[in-house]
C-alpha cells in the first residue's frame, strides 16, 4: 500500500472522526450553562467606550 492511499484511508475513517469529536465538543463548550454571561461580555467590547454619538469634527476620520 502506497502512502497516498494509507493517508487517504486515514483520512476517510478515523480523521472524519476525530474532527467531528472536536466539532460537538466546541458546540457543546459553547452552549454550556453559565457561558452566556462571557458571551454576552465579549459581545459588547466594540460598544464599551461608546458613551456619546460622534460629532461632526470626528466624521472627518
Amino acid at each position: 500500500m502506497d502512502t497516498y492511499s494509507m493517508l487517504r484511508e486515514f483520512a476517510d475513517s478515523w480523521m472524519l472522526l476525530v474532527l467531528f469529536t472536536i466539532f460537538v465538543g466546541v458546540f457543546l463548550w459553547v452552549i454550556r450553562p453559565g457561558s452566556s454571561a462571557i458571551h454576552r461580555d465579549t459581545a459588547a467590547i466594540p460598544f464599551r467606550n461608546d458613551d456619546a454619538p460622534m460629532g461632526p469634527e470626528e466624521d472627518q476620520r
